[in-house]
């Protein structure tokens, strides 16, 4: 039996690491979330300055032999970014400082008093009910069940959601955080797009997050919130925002606009033009200023940020698993709208981040 050679076995060992390291993706994700569990990101935010390995345990109140298993967590935490290190040499010694550690732009959105926070969405992401469906994926491919989630649980996401209080509480504050964020980026970068209404209905917009701020930032425009009956339910009093029950399917109010944010992605193309075609019902002619506003993805795997696009692939995976829907080139969008009818065409405003600002004109 002839040997590999030494080059076929440094290329085997460095494709194994590889491997491994695809393998163990999960373990950043699970020690974040044990991060925010145990509120590190509130505790360096609230310190105000970089924070001590010794001094942090403190504050944590960690079981005294947890110490060292607490530098583990906080050095894969560093190493991916999540947080930053620096060496606080007191004496001026290059070397034997204290290692402190403080936070970094992303970490800074894990802050809970953050309007703008993402704990509540990754608390969600990463719960054992959505993550279980993932274990169904490949069993999935050789079924003709719609959905991982509904293979792992017999039971949709939105019936989940509708049958546990937590887990829709939950998902309705993972949903409201990321309106937060989304929402000061439409209203301070994009603006021009509510000139001239007067009126709005946010399709699918949960606890008005999205609305309630373009209702602040625009006072003369109407905004209403359109979701299932048990989502409006615990929605918030005595703001500028109506709420009403209803089935986007079946009706939606007649409005001068309407607003789906992350809502298309959730649905399959057939399900898609069902969705813009009651749309289409609600809003005037282009002419009179209709229009519908689409907050969600067009994928670019030429847009040059390799992270960017790449979290955009994951939120397609994401969306096959939990909601049987995907995420959609600019090719694909265009499509969806021919076939609702909607012949005024449509124009694409790129955010900073992965998401885009899509308006569709009758």
């Amino acid at each position: 039996m002839e040997l590999p050679t030494v080059d076929k076995v440094d290329e085997e060992l460095h494709a194994q690491g590889l491997i491994w390291n695809h393998i163990f993706q999960f373990i950043t994700s699970m020690s974040l979330k044990s991060a925010v569990e145990l509120r590190i990101p509130d505790i360096l935010h609230a310190h105000g300055q970089p924070i001590s390995l010794s001094d942090l345990a403190v504050k944590l109140d960690i079981h005294p032999r947890k110490a060292d298993s607490l530098r583990r967590l906080m050095r894969v935490l560093v190493f991916s970014g999540c947080f930053a290190i620096e060496t606080n040499n007191n004496n001026g010694d290059e070397e034997g400082g204290e290692e402190t550690y403080l936070l970094t732009p992303s970490s800074r959105l894990l802050v809970r008093d953050k309007d703008t926070g993402a704990s509540p969405f990754l608390l969600a992401m990463l719960d054992s009910v959505l993550l279980t469906p993932w274990q169904s994926l490949g069993v999935w491919f050789h079924s003709d069940v719609r959905t991982p989630i509904l293979k792992a649980h017999e039971m949709e996401l939105w019936g989940l959601t509708g049958k546990s209080e937590g887990l829709n509480r939950m998902f309705n504050e993972a949903m409201a955080c990321d309106s937060r964020l989304v929402s000061k980026w439409l209203v301070e970068k994009q603006r021009q797009a509510f000139v001239g209404l007067k009126s709005l209905i946010d399709v699918g917009g949960g606890s008005g997050g999205l609305t309630l701020t373009i209702a602040e930032a625009f006072p003369w425009i109407k905004c209403t919130v359109l979701d299932f009956p048990h989502v409006v339910a615990d929605a918030p009093e005595g703001t500028p925002v109506s709420f009403e029950g209803g089935n986007m399917f079946e009706y939606i109010p007649p409005s001068d606009a309407v607003v789906l944010k992350l809502i298309m992605h959730d649905w399959s193309d057939e399900e898609c033009v069902k969705i813009l075609k009651q749309c289409k019902k609600a809003i005037p002619t282009k002419e009179d200023g209709g229009k519908v506003m689409i907050l969600d993805m067009v994928v670019n795997s030429k847009m040059g940020d390799h992270r960017a696009t790449q979290t955009q692939f994951f939120f397609d995976m994401l969306m096959m698993v939990l909601t049987g829907g995907r995420e959609r080139e600019e090719r694909e969008w265009e499509k969806m709208f021919i076939e609702a009818g909607f012949c005024g065409g449509y124009k694409v405003m790129h955010g900073s981040g992965v998401l885009s600002l899509i308006e569709v004109y009758p």
